[in-house]
């Protein structure tokens, strides 16, 4: 085979920092033209404490500065926009604003993955396609949705394997019914069988960055969230369970079906996905399909 690889760079900034006015600054470089609103949000803050009114004030401000369209159950988006800015808060509970702008933020750079796997990489995916090119996905974090969000939007047959890296994206986006008789955000995937090969899924314990913005939703809404890089795909009758093995492993895969590998041996955190171990099961995938 002749192998070529792409590498998709993607506009994210960091992830929230260590204090209130760093997480605001993260929200003003993912919302530029929302400066003046976060700017009387972040002129609240010393009264957050003292006075219900200003954390009040400071929760509505925030929310109004949101991308609206990526709303969704999964990660309780769309209940949260319908809750009062009092309601939010004292459901957060302290810290509060922290807590809020770290879900923001998530939400924001998932508005972002989603746009630019949908409108900016598919249509990429769909100029280069030709016959007998295969084409593997595979993204970490929210690279993990760009990628995603681009084979949703393919027809069948598109892919040829997906490898899903410790990803930013619910335990329930391939589930046949998520717990209120709806499918996930992705399920087309499988029901159309737009991967001809396998799926991979690295998932750990170790992994907390995967699950902060929904242990948030749990706090808003109450019932059961997580994220696909802690938990793996849930709710999915056709998932495997396996596990990320050795290099000395041998794969047994299943075409067109998620491969949920628990990686606690290997992967020590969200971003430790640069092992062999890892590298090790990618080239399994692509060598079977």
């Amino acid at each position: 085979r002749r192998v070529a690889l792409a590498c998709v760079r993607w506009p994210s900034p960091e992830s929230p920092g260590a204090d209130l006015a760093e997480r605001l600054d993260r929200l003003r470089d993912l919302r530029p033209g929302e400066r003046l609103t976060i700017d009387a949000a972040a002129d609240l803050v010393p009264a957050l404490t003292a006075r219900a009114t200003a954390r009040t004030a400071f929760a509505a401000a925030v929310l109004s500065v949101a991308t609206r369209g990526a709303e969704d159950h999964e990660d309780a988006s769309a209940q949260l926009f319908s809750l009062p800015g009092g309601t939010v808060m004292d459901r957060l509970a302290k810290p509060a604003a922290e807590r809020l702008l770290d879900y923001l933020v998530h939400y924001e750079l998932k508005a972002r993955a989603s746009t630019v796997g949908e409108h900016g990489l598919a249509p990429l995916l769909g100029a280069l396609a030709r016959p007998g090119l295969r084409i593997h996905l595979a993204g970490h974090g929210f690279g993990g949705r760009v990628v995603t969000a681009a084979a949703n939007a393919r027809p069948a047959g598109s892919a040829a394997t997906v490898a899903l890296l410790q990803a930013m994206v619910s335990q329930y986006g391939f589930a046949a019914d998520r717990g209120d008789g709806q499918p996930g955000e992705f399920r087309r995937i499988l029901d159309e069988r737009v991967v001809t090969g396998p799926i991979l899924i690295t998932h750990t314990l170790h992994d907390v960055a995967a699950d902060v913005p929904y242990s948030i939703a749990e706090m808003l809404v109450g019932g059961s969230y997580g994220g696909i890089g802690r938990h793996g795909a849930q709710r999915t009758p056709e998932a495997v369970t396996a596990e990320l093995l050795p290099v000395s492993g041998t794969y047994r895969w299943r075409p067109g079906v998620p491969h949920n590998l628990p990686a606690d041996g290997f992967v020590r955190g969200h971003d430790d996905v640069g092992g062999p171990e890892i590298a090790h099961a990618l080239w399994s995938a692509i060598a079977a399909s």
